[in-house]
């Protein structure tokens, strides 16, 4: 009669650690916005986890969008404190914890796509970079997204447009920006603009192009106003990896994550120019009036903006002249 042995504890033990060895580590990526719709955020995320998987070696990226994860304003914290591995965010959603973040979104500091590449390779990314590090991540891929303003009410140009009018602005330096134009400031996350609209919570708004998209805000405007010569607005939205997790992976899966940040890059960096066109057809299909800002308007909205949030900045942030000057010496 053949006997079978129990397996001891230090079998077991064995066998345990060699299964764990040859499972791969999976990471969860979070992002607010629509998955499997176009959005180039989203698409970025999921070529990198496509990336990694190519790559082989032990590691497996599962993606988590439109907040089903965690919520637009949760998902720094949660990168920070290591509970939550890789996020598409636009960067000065934590400008609360972080105020030198809200220089990602200062009305006129980036021109065009270009000026934004640019400023990707400048001492001024560098500090920015710096306190992401310190606050506990890390920039895989970087991204720019151009944005514009839409109005319920009436078409937003000049400062005299937004009187009165009851408006998402994206970040600190627009809130003081549009506030000082007489505009009363609403604060929320692009995700939550389509139904504050719906509500009358809101009449107006500014965010990027992509979320003008994907969120179909043109079901709740009447005017768009697009980006054009004169883009006020633009926002940092990088791929961050938390550096609590980071530090837990070999160098392999570092070199793999580091490569794939790379293709979504120069994926975003193809992309990005078209998607401003493609939001003026869209919106142009679904009757709603499309305007753009003068060379007049944009330098009115600039005096305002000097006045107010980059005064502002400079007096109240850390390194804020410093972080101000080094963006406005990239040409």
């Amino acid at each position: 009669m053949k006997r079978f042995l129990l397996p001891t504890a230090a079998a077991l033990g064995l066998a345990i650690a060699a299964s764990h060895a040859n499972a791969d580590t999976v990471l969860r990526a979070s992002h607010q916005f629509p998955g499997g719709q176009g959005d180039i955020r989203d698409e970025m995320v999921q070529m990198m986890a496509r990336h990694v998987a190519d790559a082989d070696v032990g590691l497996t990226i599962e993606v988590y969008p439109g907040q089903s994860l965690f919520k637009a304003r949760e998902q720094w914290g949660a990168i920070a404190r290591g509970r939550l591995d890789i996020t598409s965010l636009p960067l000065d959603y934590a400008s609360g914890r972080h105020p030198e973040f809200s220089a990602t979104l200062m009305p006129g500091l980036v021109r065009n796509q270009a000026h934004a590449q640019r400023l990707n390779d400048s001492e001024y990314m560098t500090m920015i970079k710096d306190v992401i590090i310190e606050g506990g991540a890390r920039v895989l891929a970087d991204a720019w997204l151009s944005g514009g303003f839409a109005s319920s009410e009436q078409c937003i140009t000049s400062p005299e447009t937004v009187e009165g009018q009851a408006f998402r602005a994206a970040g600190p330096a627009f809130e003081e920006m549009l506030e000082a134009a007489g505009a009363p400031i609403a604060s929320m996350p692009s995700s939550d603009i389509y139904a504050a609209m719906q509500t009358g919570v809101l009449d107006a708004a500014n965010t990027s192009s992509m979320s003008f998209i994907s969120y179909r805000l043109y079901e709740q405007v009447e005017c768009l106003t697009e980006p054009g010569d004169y883009a006020l607005w633009f926002m940092y939205e990088p791929v961050l990896i938390s550096e609590q997790v980071w530090q837990g992976l070999n160098e392999a899966q570092q070199t793999a994550l580091m490569e794939a940040g790379e293709a979504a890059e120069a994926f975003f960096a193809e992309e990005a120019a078209a998607i401003d066109q493609e939001m003026i057809d869209i919106y142009e299909e679904n009757g709603v009036e499309v305007v753009s800002m003068s060379e007049d308007d944009y330098n009115a909205w600039l005096e305002i903006a000097r006045e107010t949030s980059y005064k502002n900045f400079a007096d109240n942030v850390p390194n804020g002249q410093a972080i101000i000057d080094a963006a406005l010496a990239v040409e």
